[in-house]
Order: structure tokens, then C-alpha cells, then sequence
């Protein structure tokens, strides 16, 4: 009863600028742990709450020598954070700026046109031929662009069967569109190190991720060994698509309705995992 008593006067106490206080700190404790979650740094994160109690606990016990080292070693550690979490505050900005800009309530799309990507995912995946292809959003990609052969064309089902085509000098590497047109190809995008990843995942499916994890770009991937269709987007990939699914996605994800293609269903299993 007292105990309650001493609760209830606690929380008398707290006005509404308390509780805006308290909400805006659990919020971006929550995004930040969303944002970790999964990653390496989740791990650096425990490491650094464990010197936290470890400081507490000698200043409760007073170890003079451990608490002078670990104050002597605190100013660094601001600096020692940026460096450790470098990729996840790049992200965590990246995505900030990406919910606050107006950009993407213009009426451009950042891919006016995806049916022949559509159209070149099927035929890769009937012939098991390995594909990857970025779709440049709001977040530019030159970095990865000039990393990879120049095209500067305008994209079409017959280029990208060109470029892919198995013995194509530019066949390994990813394609970059930009709008309606192919900015470059053989392009290297960086490989994802999230340790969640399936093992089952080869290196066309880890670089797809790893772009996505830098940009807000969409990826299309095609295995090459098993003929499966994937999408990454935003860090995360969905495997196994039929082409039918491919074109829906990419629709949703262009904010653009558009009625159902009749598109050849691969010969291959789509359900598979391949290891390219």
C-alpha cells in the first residue's frame, strides 16, 4: 500500500512536459536499436553498456586505479564511437534525410519504366543466366557507376541480354540504371557483412544487399546456378519471386499501378537458393 502510495506520488509529479521528455527518448531509443538490430554493432553496443557498469561499479567499490583508467580513456570514447558506428550513423542520416526530403513527391520516378528489366529477369531465369541490376532512387550511386564500364544508353530488354549474355566482357558485375537509361555496367556495389545473412547466399545476393544497405536503391538478382529471382531493398532481400511477383513488387515500389503483364513463368524453380 505504501509502496503504491510512493508510486502514485512519483508519477503526480510528471507534467506534460515530462512525458513528451520521456516519449521523444524512448522513441529514439527504439530507432536506434531497430537500426542495430542484426548488425555487428549490436555487439559493440553490449561491449560498451558492459563498460558502463564496470565504471559505475568501480566508482560504487572505489578501485581508484580502474576508475582513473576509465576516466582518463572517457574523452576518447565519443571519437572511438564515431569510428565503430561509422556505416550505422551514415545509414541512420541517410534514412533521415531520405523521410524528410520533398524529392520523392515529384512526379518523376526514379524509373519511369521497369517492364523490360521485368521482361529480362524472365528470360535470365528460364536460361539460368546470372543478373544484377540497381535501380538508382534518391540516393545517387555514382560512387558504384564509375566503378563499372560507361554505357549511357537507353535501357532495353535486348541491352540487357547483350550485357549479361555468358561470355560478355561486362556480364560479371552489376547494371546501374539511372531513369530509363544504363548509366554503366560491370559495376562492383559493396558486399554486405551482416552476419544474419544465409550462408546459402552467394556473392551476387550479398552485393545487392550491401548497395541497399548504403542507398535506397532496388536491386533485381537473378542466380545463376539455380535460375531464382530476388529483390533487395532497404537491407533486406525477398528470394524466390516469379516474375508475375517481380512485377508487382517493383510496381508497389515505384508508387506506379499498372495492369498485369502476361509474362512467361520460369522453367526453373523459384523457390530455390543459388550460391553465384
Amino acid at each position: 500500500m505504501i509502496a503504491a502510495a510512493v508510486s502514485w506520488t512519483q508519477f503526480a509529479r510528471l507534467d506534460v512536459r515530462a512525458v513528451l521528455d520521456i516519449l521523444i527518448i524512448a522513441v529514439l531509443i527504439y530507432y536506434v536499436l531497430k537500426l542495430l538490430r542484426g548488425t555487428r554493432a549490436i555487439q559493440m553496443l553490449v561491449a560498451i553498456v558492459l563498460l558502463v557498469i564496470l565504471y559505475l561499479a568501480a566508482r560504487w567499490a572505489q578501485f581508484e586505479m580502474v576508475q582513473w583508467l576509465l576516466d582518463t580513456l572517457l574523452p576518447y570514447v565519443a571519437i572511438a564511437l564515431i569510428v565503430l558506428f561509422q556505416p550505422e550513423i551514415r545509414r541512420a542520416l541517410d534514412r533521415f534525410g531520405r523521410n524528410v526530403t520533398l524529392s520523392r513527391f515529384s512526379s518523376g520516378s526514379p524509373a519511369s519504366s521497369y517492364d523490360d528489366v521485368v521482361l529480362a529477369a524472365g528470360y535470365f531465369s528460364q536460361n539460368r543466366i546470372g543478373a544484377l541490376i540497381a535501380f538508382e532512387r534518391e540516393v545517387g550511386l555514382r560512387i558504384y557507376v564509375e566503378s563499372g564500364i560507361p554505357i549511357d544508353a537507353s535501357m532495353s530488354y535486348d541491352l540487357l541480354l547483350a550485357i549479361f549474355r555468358p561470355g560478355s566482357p561486362l556480364h560479371d558485375g552489376a547494371v546501374i540504371l539511372q531513369g530509363t537509361r544504363i548509366a554503366s555496367a560491370a559495376c562492383f556495389l559493396p558486399l554486405s557483412l551482416n552476419p544474419m545473412i544465409s550462408n546459402q547466399l552467394g556473392t551476387r545476393h550479398r552485393a545487392a544487399i550491401g548497395v541497399t544497405e548504403e542507398s535506397d536503391a532496388a536491386v533485381v538478382v537473378v542466380s545463376e546456378q539455380t535460375g531464382a529471382i530476388s529483390l533487395a531493398v532497404g537491407g533486406a532481400i525477398e528470394v524466390g519471386l516469379s516474375v508475375e511477383q517481380l512485377n508487382d513488387r517493383l510496381a508497389n515500389l515505384f508508387r506506379r499501378f499498372r495492369s498485369t503483364m502476361a509474362l512467361p513463368v520460369p522453367a526453373a524453380d523459384a523457390r530455390a537458393i543459388g550460391k553465384d
